[in-house]
């Protein structure tokens, strides 16, 4: 072990027991010695403990790391006890010096029967980290990436090449070429271990794209990226979540990061709107919240979308639903019934409703509406609408509940909100009552009853004082279909539930189960084991079938047809 001593003028010296290793020194809280003062930048300096071949190097402070009061600009070996200056600290490295030396000394008689020897005192507790300590050999690549990092920057000048508009694949073929020169220069210096294509490959990430992220964005497998400050980055992976083991260098690149998201689709987040909803040029869903809401720095989510459509027989090969399930709801579509997608997070409503799509027949003009576009239709009459959210002085927003009211004078045949989640859901039911039938949209709730509490709750968000009768009688008239999707305890998504609302039986709304998942164990491996069965209800509108020349036979919603 070796002892760090902190000195500060006018404050006792600070002593801790550090192993070898590599150390980020800084003010940020996830640095693993930090110096809380103005002067000190964020990751100032990396101190690097090897066996007493120690080296000190200043990772671009805005004020510079010195040893012996000289000035260092590249990683500089220190010796032990050697003063190293940051800012109004003065730090040593040196090796613990014995407790007890031995000495001979002349033989006396024993005064008292010999005592068992003390135990030496106990170390003082090594500072717990508030970051994964990844090793020296992670701390020294990530030194290097910074480096070669800062050195692209300065020499590309990306900012004044992306103000003039330079093609994408121009810029990053000028940055390849410009990070394979410094890495050519440098080459003899790389640690072992270290792959100049991979560290290149990393760095033109960092620069021009998402850095860590674009690794995960690649991978069919990963279905949701979570970012947990810029040290911290958990994945979900075959409906499992896990911490992968890739990172961003500092704060400043996950801030950029976010803002190449949001800035192709006009969107900002800064101290003023620390928060933002985007979408990813493949549709994916993006979520970010930064300082001061985040406390742990910048977090972003994003929920990823499979590249290629999925169909009715993608989900029926997955277990969501069986094909009579799907040629269940592909009738509800072409008897132009209501759907409500219902579900918790991340259960799979979305998907669910871009499936459901699927079913519109072309000759419909469809209009979507999203606060962040993530449907994706084929139909060739298709409209679709996002909402915007204000502007630096807060002005400007335009809502969802705005664009289901404009979306009624643009003669929709049907209408597909992505999520009802306040006062629009008033405006969807009405919609519904008055000629927009076949109408879609998606709804978070625990089952199909909760749905119904759901939107009475939306629609009296809407600030219209409307009487709970008048509510519940909008709900049953407008609304024919839940489908209720959960995501079970192996990752897995199942619809559940397929409902009908019958209609308003006193004050309260009846609804019959016609499919439902029941689950019967749990395999050796983890799994659910269940399967999907009709319930014996027939739904009331079964009779409207022959005269719309629709063919459904009436077997399917018998129980002898589980499975």
């Amino acid at each position: 072990m070796n002892i760090l001593t902190i000195y500060k003028n006018g404050t006792a010296p600070v002593k801790m027991e550090l192993a070898d290793g590599a150390y980020t020194i800084g003010r940020n809280e996830r640095c693993k010695i930090r110096l809380n003062d103005l002067s000190v930048s964020d990751r100032h300096a990396l101190l690097i403990i090897a066996g007493g071949a120690n080296t000190v190097e200043d990772l671009g402070s805005q004020n510079g790391t010195s040893i012996n009061a000289i000035p260092i600009s590249k990683p500089t070996p220190v010796l032990p006890s050697t003063p190293v200056t940051i800012g109004p600290y003065t730090i040593t490295v040196s090796q613990p010096v014995p407790t007890s030396v031995s000495v001979p000394s002349p033989p006396r008689e024993p005064t008292a029967p010999p005592q068992a020897p003390k135990q030496p005192p106990a170390p003082p507790p090594a500072p717990v980290p508030l970051a994964p300590i990844r090793g020296a050999e992670f701390e020294l690549r990530q030194s290097i990436k910074a480096q070669i990092h800062s050195e692209l920057v300065e020499r590309l000048d990306i900012k004044r090449l992306s103000a003039t508009h330079i093609n994408a694949d121009d810029l990053r073929s000028k940055a390849r070429e410009l990070v394979t020169s410094i890495l050519k220069e440098i080459k003899g210096k790389l640690p072992p271990g270290v792959k100049a294509e991979d560290l290149g490959a990393e760095i033109l990430d960092e620069a021009l794209g998402l850095g860590p992220l674009e690794k995960f964005l690649a991978d069919d497998t990963i279905t949701e990226i979570m970012v947990n400050g810029h040290d911290r980055i958990f994945i979900e992976k075959n409906g499992k979540i896990e911490l992968s083991d890739q990172t961003f260098m500092d704060e400043s690149s996950i801030m950029a990061a976010i803002e190449r998201i949001v800035a192709p689709i006009g969107r900002r987040v800064d101290e003023s709107q620390p928060y933002v909803d985007a979408r990813l040029a493949d549709g994916s869903r993006v979520n970010c919240i930064i300082h001061p809401l985040s406390l742990i720095g910048p977090c972003i989510t994003i929920r990823k979308f499979p590249k290629h459509q999925l169909f009715d027989h993608d989900l029926i090969r997955l277990g969501t639903l069986t094909t009579e399930m799907a040629r269940f709801l592909d009738v509800c579509i072409k008897m132009r019934k209501n759907i409500i997608v219902s579900g918790g997070t991340g259960s799979g409503k979305t998907t669910l409703l871009n499936v459901l799509s699927n079913y519109l027949p072309n000759t419909d003009r469809i209009l979507t509406i999203e606060d962040a576009a993530e449907l994706r239709l084929n139909q060739p009459h298709l409209v679709r609408l996002e909402s915007r959210p204000p502007n630096i002085e807060g002005r400007g927003a335009i809502t969802i509940r705005d664009l289901v009211r404009n979306a009624l004078r643009m003669r929709p045949d049907r209408i597909i909100v992505g999520e009802c989640r306040g006062g629009e859901a008033l405006d969807m039911l009405q919609a519904m009552n008055t000629g927009h039938d076949g109408s879609l949209t998606t709804v978070h709730a625990n089952a199909p009853r909760d749905v119904i509490s759901r939107l009475e709750t939306m629609v009296l968000m809407s600030g219209m004082e409307l009487p709970s009768r008048a509510i519940r009688e909008q709900i049953a008239s407008a609304v024919d279909i839940v489908v209720h999707e959960s995501r079970m305890s192996d990752g897995s998504r199942k619809v559940t539930c397929i409902s009908e609302v019958v209609g308003l039986e006193g004050n309260q709304i009846t609804m019959q189960d016609i499919f439902e998942f029941v689950q019967t164990g749990i395999s050796a491996q983890g799994k659910v084991v269940g399967h999907f069965q009709p319930t014996g209800a027939v739904p009331t509108f079964y009779e409207e079938l022959a005269t719309r020349g629709i063919d459904l036979d009436i077997s399917v919603f018998q129980p002898h047809q589980a499975g």
